[in-house]
């Protein structure tokens, strides 16, 4: 096992829930997915497309998205949004992302202080 392989996992796994979190905030407007794709990477938060649009179809499916096709440009796209039950689950989920990372700055803080 190479030395950098735990690592890779280990940011996988944080990176994990806050991609639901960040499509949940962005799509609060209406957006297709190359285009979220594109403003979560401009924000730092790359994502691969073979990663969101599973991730779309699942929220979609829970009810916390809603999906519409738009066939009046050239290309027709699949737009995005979040419901009324994905705007309230996403209120939910950043009260709880703030208190995690107040609570992460302060374990981390303390860490750094110890060296």
């Amino acid at each position: 096992m190479e030395a950098n392989e735990p690592l890779s996992g280990m940011i996988l796994e944080l990176r994990r829930g806050t991609v639901v979190l960040c499509a949940l905030c962005k799509l609060k407007k209406p957006m297709y997915g190359y285009n979220l794709l594109g403003e979560l990477a401009d924000s730092g938060i790359s994502v691969e497309a073979n990663t969101l649009y599973p991730l779309l179809r699942r929220l979609e499916g829970q009810g916390l998205l809603t999906s519409s096709w738009n066939t009046e440009e050239a290309k027709p796209r699949k737009y995005y949004q979040t419901t009324p039950q994905g705007d309230e689950l996403c209120k939910k989920l950043l009260a709880q992302w703030e208190n995690l990372t107040e609570n992460m700055k302060k374990i981390t803080e303390d860490y750094k202080n110890d060296k």
